[in-house]
């Protein structure tokens, strides 16, 4: 059965996750060369981990996060506070219709890593690890 291109039951389509990724590259760009006129944005050092996209491409969700971790929430706001300019700045590196709204999030995979981590190293998941058979049946 063929799908239909406006299904939107699965993930994310091809063209919003290359759009999604154009963005992060741009933005991780603007940033790092410090063309935002807020000397309190410039002088943090930002990891833009992951860009998603609406289906129409007219909102980019920024999934950002201060080198280290720390300062997240001044970090998020000097963003929130400079969204105009960046929006402008990141939309001349994209060859897109429309220039689209860019929100910001904070990026808590590093946060969900550390848990993972943690979980696996329970001396009960250790075990489980290490002798793979001791829960099946015979």
């Amino acid at each position: 059965m063929a799908k239909s291109r406006f299904d939107t039951g699965g993930g994310p389509s091809q063209r919003q996750l290359r759009v999604g990724e154009l963005i992060r590259r741009t933005l991780s760009d603007v940033l790092l060369r410090g063309d935002i006129h807020d000397p309190e944005l410039n002088r943090m050092s930002i990891t833009v981990g992951e860009v998603r996209t609406s289906p129409d491409l007219k909102v980019a969700t920024a999934f950002v996060l201060p080198l280290g971790g720390q300062g997240a929430d001044e970090a998020l706001s000097a963003l929130r506070r400079n969204r105009a300019e960046i929006r402008r700045a990141v939309s001349k590196g994209l060859t897109l219709k429309f220039s689209p709204e860019i929100r910001f999030a904070i990026d808590e995979t590093f946060d969900q890593m550390d848990e993972t981590r943690r979980l696996l190293g329970q001396d009960r998941v250790q075990q489980d690890l290490d002798d793979p058979d001791a829960d099946l049946d015979d």
